[in-house]
């Protein structure tokens, strides 16, 4: 008798990685972006009525500039009765900045930046 060992059968083939996902919105990134742009969301909110995306981001971006408009106005009618209060104006305008930024990028992404309160807000439109 022999003790001849036999090779082990070839591995299977390793199935490719599945594709990517095209980009949320695709044709719709521009509409995307500008709804983070203060007013210049009225323009996918006109533009776009059929796509439920685009429009929610649309209100979403308006509320958002009408709370940061109006927190701002607020801080600006504080720092005239309390002094030192001015400086909040630049972390105010930060803040918005980051979240601004962080919407577009969800935005663009497919997903979607929900704020508590805000958020529900716009949704009732």
């Amino acid at each position: 008798m022999t003790n001849e060992s036999v090779p082990p059968p070839p591995a299977p083939p390793v199935p490719p990685p599945p594709a990517a996902p095209p980009p949320a919105g695709g044709r719709n990134t521009g509409m995307l972006v500008l709804s983070y742009l203060g007013l210049l969301a009225l323009i996918p909110l006109l533009v776009e009525k059929n796509d439920k995306e685009v429009q929610w981001h649309a209100k979403h971006g308006l509320v958002l500039t009408g709370f940061f408009l109006v927190l701002w106005v607020a801080i600006s009618i504080l720092s005239y009765i309390i002094p030192g209060f001015f400086l909040l104006h630049s972390l105010v305008w930060l803040a918005g900045l980051v979240v601004f930024i962080l919407c577009i990028v969800k935005a663009v992404n497919g997903q979607r930046f929900t704020i508590p309160g805000i958020s529900d807000f716009a949704d009732k439109f």
